[in-house]
């Protein structure tokens, strides 16, 4: 079978910087809903149409592409005394913004104070997607509906 709209895509993947360093490798295969439901950078969803199983795709992302250009007005400086106690540089803090939930990573902590960057961890940076398509199936009429894969016992969020 090959990927389609409403397939559920099984991927094993790797993914380098611009200088080819591995960032990171799937420790278990990823699933994904293909056909424009979110589940996957849309330029790696596009390389994956029409593939089969065992066929590979390598994808080069700007920064456009995957994490989105670093933004400094997502960098804040606060004091560590109105945080949580156990607050520790690589470390991370959930807060609601504007009804939104903020993840915000610690970068530094110094002089009372804690740099605190709403960023994500790889924004800004040229990336290379490869992937190797481990299996392809139809999804179900819940997985379609609801716009991503199920978990082997059912639904799962």
């Amino acid at each position: 079978m090959n990927i389609f709209a409403n397939t559920a895509v099984t991927l094993s993947y790797k993914l380098f910087d611009a200088d080819n360093k591995l960032i990171e490798v799937s420790p278990e295969p990823i699933v994904y809903l293909h056909g424009g439901h979110s589940g996957i950078f849309p330029k790696v969803e596009a390389a994956l149409a029409d593939k089969a199983v065992g066929e590979s795709v390598s994808v080069t992302l700007e920064p456009e592409d995957a994490f989105g250009e670093y933004d400094p007005e997502l960098v804040r400086l606060e004091n560590v005394v109105d945080l949580p106690s156990d607050v520790a540089v690589g470390g991370y803090l959930v807060a609601e913004q504007d009804g939104h939930e903020v993840m915000w990573r610690i970068t530094d902590i110094a002089d009372g104070k804690a740099v605190l960057d709403g960023n994500h961890e790889l924004a800004g940076r040229r990336l290379r997607f490869d992937a190797k398509v481990v299996d392809v199936r139809p999804a179900t009429p819940d997985e379609i509906a609801h716009g991503h894969i199920h978990g082997p016992h059912g639904h799962h969020h």
